[in-house]
């Protein structure tokens, strides 16, 4: 990918993808994340399991423009595919981190999964594609995850005055 299609197309408003193979996704006109909390049956015992407390959904709408558009969108469905093989994010931690890799301005995150991509093209846009997906955030449990949770907080902190 040449430098000059992000200046034709300004910085992207997320990035999704595997460790060396990110997809730049412009204009996203909506994003949002849906936690569900698992609560434990009315009159257990106190003794608890060690699994995730909660499942996490983000949905995401963006655009594919320019000439590359047909290229991420095959890498696109191609990290569908691949994050539920094998990726290198799992070979550099051991196992303890996989999938892919968001970064947008609500959150960045490891362990996600696309489930469903949607592309859709229209006369108003001849040169751009637009892709709906949601992901699922399905972190292993462990201390690493958790670890980069707290990184998460802190990068998006530290650099949230730069991001306009």
């Amino acid at each position: 990918m040449s430098s000059s299609t992000f200046q034709r197309h300004g910085m992207p408003s997320a990035i999704i993808g595997l460790v060396a193979a990110p997809v730049p996704l412009w204009s996203v006109t909506s994003i949002s994340l849906t936690s569900s909390y698992h609560l434990p049956p009315i009159g257990t015992q106190s003794d608890r399991v060690l699994m995730n407390s909660h499942d996490d959904r983000i949905s995401l709408t963006a655009v594919l423009p320019g000439q590359l558009r047909f290229v991420w969108k095959e890498a696109l469905e191609t990290f569908a595919e691949q994050a539920i093989a094998w990726n290198p994010l799992q070979d550099l931690t051991n196992g303890e981190v996989g999938g892919l890799f968001l970064w947008t301005s609500m959150t960045l995150r490891t362990d996600i999964y696309i489930e469903s991509l949607t592309f859709s093209a229209s006369a108003q846009k001849r040169k751009a594609l637009d892709v709906s997906m949601t992901l699922a955030h399905l972190p292993r449990p462990g201390l690493l995850p958790q670890a980069l949770d707290v990184a998460n907080v802190a990068i998006s902190s530290a650099i949230d005055p730069f991001t306009g």
